[in-house]
């Protein structure tokens, strides 16, 4: 007889192995309940087949015996003997055959339907204890199955977060002993700690199974300490909602990193006045990007024109030939073909609007680039659900067509890549500004002759010569990163975000300097991903661009993209302006680095 056990290991509470008692066992042997497989002291396939066999057999016989009374005339609740057999043999094999396959099949999606999607580890605590002892190996370390004695599990030494003093140390009057902070953990939250440390609880299952993720984050950052042995007094917890972030910013959260936000301005952009938030860690470069907006704000202002707006996305598909390949390309960029493409592309969202398909081969293979408008939003996940809308029309009119990935880095995101430099990608934005003779040289310290000479040798030439691809600034990804992580846009958005080129020119014969930026793949958006957050939305609101616009979607997003353009602008001015004036250094060794002498340090350290 083909019987099915499931084996269950000997089970042991942790309590009885901490104070070293031997193991005590729970269950010595636990028997699943019994099976419709095993109705039948037969192997498993014969007893299935023999039920199989029997279910058809007599519903053919059945059928035929009804058939024949309605022919003749003869009432169906007339039964015969044969047929009554026949009846309860029908009955017994559908009862067979529904709890050998129906039940099994309908209690897989009970128990799938409440697990936890996120935990892959068995939930039961004893169990994870019995695997816990197997991985730490040595020769009994699977006792369950062979029958060994199972030793009780080592204990886990927590190493203390500040290092231990020696037990003799001779103090003077004047030192004091660093104190030991030992911060106040609840009972309850000990309890969970624990569980954590020792591998019962997972750390990313906390939110989910206490409600409560201030707790959550606490608890982990605990047991974080306790496991590696390190401090992280210094990480803030508190003053953060991490409710906010929950499923949409950051995940196993244990605090937070402080970043300063300064402001730069007012800058004077398209006649609106905006005080730019800025946050970084690097000393002068606020100081610049101001100085760089008052001369543009004494100048009377810089003016912006938003050349283009599409986010994109790149799937890449493959076929057997590449003339199959080639045979998509015409059928996708044929206009005709447009419009029933557009109408899959755009039900995926109430703002996505596709723009164009850009394709590309590679031998057999075929890359799509999707351009659409996605409105207030950066748009990353508008794009891949209209684009996956797209592939599946496409899979039904080319059944033979393999969809390799969403992406096929045609797109192209978060990497240097020409297409955007060429194409652009999000927001392209040209801004420019003519500075006056007097404020070049009062407000900047410079000359308009000599901005013009070191423009054309570093941010033209000298980035040739380096093969830059879309870097022919000064330093555009140092605003761009700072007005980011103020207004909660993907910091790894910052390098094709970067993309820029710095051109300046001496006008009004040879007086005034114009002087503009060009950057053509501007990604940023006002709702959606970090900018919910408090901090960064209070920056959004500081600069006007908080939220979507319902008026006229994507106006706000487009808005914010000008600024960051703007903001680029004066920061290249000041920037250019300083290495110009022989200034650079000075600055940041006064706002960025200490003022102690260096030579007297080191040679008071080497006497």
């Amino acid at each position: 007889m083909d019987v099915r056990r499931r084996t269950v290991k000997p089970l042991y509470t942790p309590k009885d192995a901490s104070a070293g008692e031997p193991l005590k066992l729970h269950k010595q042997q636990q028997v699943s309940s019994p099976k419709a497989s095993d109705a039948l002291p037969l192997p498993l396939y014969l007893t299935n087949g023999l039920f199989f066999t029997m279910f058809f057999s007599v519903m053919y016989f059945l059928l035929v015996r009804w058939r024949e009374k309605i022919r003749n005339s003869i009432p169906l609740h007339v039964v015969t003997l044969s047929e009554l057999v026949a009846m309860i043999s029908l009955i017994a094999s559908v009862i067979y055959l529904l709890g050998f396959f129906g039940i099994g099949f309908v209690q897989s999606f009970v128990s799938r339907s409440n697990s936890d999607s996120w935990d892959i580890e068995d939930e039961n605590a004893e169990q994870l204890i019995i695997e816990e002892d197997s991985r730490r190996g040595g020769p009994c370390a699977a006792a369950t199955t062979l029958g060994c004695a199972v030793p009780p599990p080592p204990v886990r030494r927590i190493v203390p977060m500040v290092p231990q003093q020696p037990a003799k140390v001779s103090l003077s009057l004047t030192e004091k002993p660093a104190p030991i902070i030992t911060p106040a953990v609840s009972e309850d939250d000990e309890e969970i700690i624990q569980s954590v440390v020792q591998g019962k609880t997972p750390s990313y299952s906390l939110e989910s199974k206490l409600g409560d993720c201030k707790r959550a984050a606490s608890i982990r950052k605990e047991a974080l300490q306790r496991i590696t042995g390190k401090s992280l007094e210094g990480l803030p917890l508190e003053g953060f909602d991490y409710d906010s972030i929950l499923g949409q910013c950051c995940e196993m959260p244990v605090g937070y990193v402080q970043i300063p936000v300064g402001i730069a301005g007012p800058l004077l952009l398209d006649g609106r006045e905006y005080s730019v938030p800025m946050a970084t860690t690097e000393g002068c470069l606020v100081a610049s990007t101001n100085r760089g907006c008052k001369a543009i704000f004494a100048s009377g202002g810089a003016n912006s024109v938003l050349l283009r707006d599409g986010m994109t996305r790149a799937p890449v598909v493959r076929f057997t030939t590449a003339k199959r390949a080639a045979e998509l390309k015409f059928f996708v960029e044929d206009p005709l073909n447009f419009e029933t493409l557009s109408v899959m592309f755009n039900k995926s969202s109430r703002f996505a609007r596709l723009q164009s398909i850009q394709c590309a081969i590679a031998g057999k293979n075929l890359y799509m680039r999707f351009s659409c408008s996605t409105g207030d939003a950066m748009g990353m996940n508008m794009v891949s659900k209209g684009v996956q809308n797209v592939l599946d029309y496409l899979q039904n009119e080319y059944p033979d067509m393999d969809v390799i990935g969403i992406s096929g880095n045609f797109c192209s995101d978060k990497k240097p890549a020409a297409v955007n430099w060429i194409e652009g990608r999000g927001k392209s934005v040209v801004c420019e500004a003519i500075i006056k003779e007097e404020v070049v040289k009062k407000v900047l310290k410079t000359e308009v002759a000599a901005l013009v000479e070191l423009n054309m040798l570093k941010n033209l030439t000298g980035s040739a010569m380096a093969g830059a691809l879309g870097g022919f600034n000064a330093h555009a990804s140092n605003i761009v990163s700072a007005v980011y992580l103020a207004t909660g846009q993907d910091p790894a958005q910052n390098v094709e975000s970067s993309h820029c080129i710095t051109m300046m020119e001496a006008v009004n014969d040879g007086k005034d300097l114009h002087v503009s930026v060009t950057m053509p793949s501007i990604e940023v958006g006002t709702v959606g991903g970090g900018t919910q957050l408090a901090s960064q939305s209070a920056c959004l609101s500081l600069l006007g661009v908080k939220g979507a616009n319902r008026d006229a979607p994507g106006s706000n997003a487009r808005l914010l993209a000008t600024i960051v353009a703007g903001s680029v602008l004066a920061g290249e001015l000041s920037l250019m302006s300083a290495i110009s004036a022989g200034q650079l250094v000075k600055s940041h060794m006064k706002y960025n680095r200490s003022s102690k002498d260096i030579t007297q340090v080191t040679s008071s350290s080497s006497s």
